[in-house]
């Protein structure tokens, strides 16, 4: 009876499976909430960041700031799902379909942008305030190659 009862269970739970997967998935809604959110906090970092170098100071201050955008950057690309581009019935995004469509080239633009922010770390921790200017500068440009063709103004 035992096994009986434990096989039911496990072919109840076999059918709830697509229903708790699908519980378990975030709205699109939901997603671009969290994108936008991750974006404007990388964005925001960024522009103290930037700041630092416009001002010619010490870069060091910064290297948590570049930490929390590394870590955004890592799983950002993920947070591009089907039916959450700008258009999509329901949704305020400036994702255009572009990401969709030429998902190799987005692809390449967010992974670009691993080795500039690392690049910028280690010049904001080593201090040299000319080396860190200039990957903020590098960094800024690798912002543009993604914003140009895969956001909206």
């Amino acid at each position: 009876m035992k096994h009986w009862l434990a096989g039911l269970g496990a072919v109840a739970l076999m059918g709830a499976a697509p229903v708790l997967e699908a519980m378990a998935q975030p709205s699109p809604a939901a997603v671009v909430t969290q994108r936008r959110e991750g974006f404007k906090a990388a964005g925001d970092n960024m522009t103290a960041v930037a700041a630092v170098a416009r001002a010619g100071g010490d870069p060091r201050g910064t290297v948590e700031r570049i930490a929390a955008i590394q870590a955004w950057f890592a799983t950002a690309g993920t947070m591009f799902p089907a039916g959450t581009q700008q258009g999509a019935p329901g949704l305020d995004t400036r994702a255009l379909p572009a990401i969709w469509t030429d998902r190799a080239g987005f692809d390449a633009a967010m992974a670009a942008m691993q080795p500039r922010l690392v690049a910028l770390r280690e010049a904001a921790a080593s201090g040299n305030v000319a080396n860190f200017q200039a990957a903020v500068q590098a960094t800024g440009a690798a912002c543009g190659d993604c914003h140009r063709p895969y956001r909206a103004r």
